[in-house]
């Protein structure tokens, strides 16, 4: 086995095979979308024809959503999963806000919870795609005083209940819509077909990942984990490798790829933050280049899918810094041009 090799074809991180954003993310299940500008790249690489335009497109549209979600993090999910993903991974998600919230003594009663719910509703049903400060200014217009950060809170409910999703897609800021009018709603599924698909999501785009990584990803657990990959049968199957034990899906390319092919991988891409170990891309001693200690990821090249260097997403090159020695990529410059191009179109 060739782990390396698999997982970046899993990733559609070499030889793509989706043409559209949209496919892209329900091959996935779900991407990390922590970085509001790089999101939109961490999708359109993984394309045929990688595109902003068509990611708007998808995401205005609703194909694609962005929410709060796994680990109470911001997700990128497709909009055919949307409502059964936030039925699994609801009662989790809540947790974890009211973990943080508990941080930092911050409650917030029934009744206000309520009171903000209708304003919430209120406000987007009349802007139609609304914004953080739309809600600020409502209530700065009924006289009441609110930090930013308990606003925050109660925005989170509003996507964990249902009520909120996201808007259009902004240059710089999140905006929200209302998720039933956004997403249609298809019927419920139970909850061990739920764990299936999830489970199936994860291993046709992230494989070859052990349980340790899937648990990690989807922040529900051990238990839920163990019991949707026990549902996909015989749809994984095992393979040791240096002493791990790893999951493959049946689905997996296993071709070799072309060697010294260059990656521009965005800050949180899947590529490393969808497994609980990256010893395969990214050496132990080598991890503070790639991310920080408390949770920051930063954009990174990746040379035959061994992350090596660093670049700058914002600048007018991409200032590449190589921390490995010998990393020889030899398509950067087509990458940066790849970019740039899909940025325009």
């Amino acid at each position: 086995m060739n782990p390396t090799a698999i997982r970046l074809l899993s990733q559609q991180l070499a030889a793509p095979q989706f043409d559209s954003p949209a496919e892209v993310v329900s091959h996935m299940g779900a991407m990390q979308a922590q970085e509001y500008r790089q999101m939109r790249w961490a999708v359109a690489m993984r394309t045929k024809k990688p595109s902003y335009e068509a990611f708007r497109k998808d995401f205005d549209e609703g194909r694609i959503i962005r929410l709060h979600l796994l680990r109470g993090t911001w997700q990128l999910v497709s909009g055919d999963d949307y409502w059964w993903m936030l039925g699994l991974c609801r009662e989790k998600a809540e947790k974890v806000i009211r973990g943080w919230m508990s941080s930092n003594r911050i409650s917030l009663s029934d009744k206000e919870l309520a009171e903000m719910h209708d304003l919430i509703c209120a406000t987007t049903e009349r802007i139609g795609s609304a914004s953080k400060e739309d809600y600020a200014e409502t209530l700065r217009r009924k006289g009441i005083e609110m930090d930013d950060h308990r606003l925050s809170y109660h925005i989170r409910f509003n996507e964990l209940n249902g009520t909120l999703c996201s808007g259009n897609l902004e240059p710089m800021k999140a905006t929200y819509s209302l998720s039933g009018s956004k997403v249609p709603r298809p019927q419920d599924i139970d909850r061990d077909e739920a764990l299936m698909l999830l489970a199936r999501k994860y291993f046709q785009s992230h494989s070859p990942a052990t349980l340790e990584d899937y648990v990690w990803w989807s922040g529900l657990n051990i238990g839920d984990c163990r019991r949707g990959i026990e549902l996909l049968g015989g749809e994984l199957h095992g393979e040791k490798w240096k002493g791990n034990n790893f999951f493959v899906h049946e689905s997996c390319r296993m071709k070799e790829i072309r060697k010294g092919d260059t990656l521009l991988l965005p800050a949180y891409d899947e590529y490393l933050i969808g497994y609980k170990s990256r010893e395969l891309a990214l050496a132990p001693d080598q991890a503070h280049h790639a991310h920080s200690k408390n949770g920051i990821f930063y954009p990174v090249i990746a040379v035959d899918g061994k992350i090596c260097g660093n670049w700058s997403a914002f600048k007018k090159n991409p200032e590449a810094v190589f921390f490995e020695e010998g990393a020889s990529p030899n398509n950067i410059e087509k990458i940066w041009e790849q970019y740039q191009r899909a940025k325009k179109k």
